[in-house]
């Protein structure tokens, strides 16, 4: 059980856990750099590069946790919710309803 009836209730718990603009950046950069590898491995076809994906996401994340954000990632507690968290808050940003 996740402890969230809804991912609708679970985004505001998730931006809570993203209060520091370090962490979102890093996030953010992590991010760009998925949509970066996955463009780059199919305009390619070397489709082998996609096994940064995990490590470009999750990395740049976890590292804003750890070093800026001192909290413990939401996705060890909560992944598909987190998972879509992200988006949800790289699109945000991007819309400008979360600052970097």
């Amino acid at each position: 059980m996740s402890g969230f009836a809804s991912f609708r209730e679970f985004y505001p718990f998730y931006l809570g856990e993203h209060s520091d603009v370090n962490c979102r950046r890093m996030h953010f950069a992590g991010s760009t750099l998925v949509l970066a590898v996955i463009a780059l491995a199919v305009t390619t076809g070397h489709l082998a590069w996609l096994w940064l994906v995990p490590v470009a996401g999750y990395g740049f994340a976890w590292v804003g946790h750890f070093a800026f954000e001192k909290n413990r990632p939401a996705t060890f507690r909560h992944p598909l919710y987190s998972l879509m968290g992200d988006w949800v808050m790289y699109w945000d940003v991007l819309r400008g309803r979360v600052k970097l």
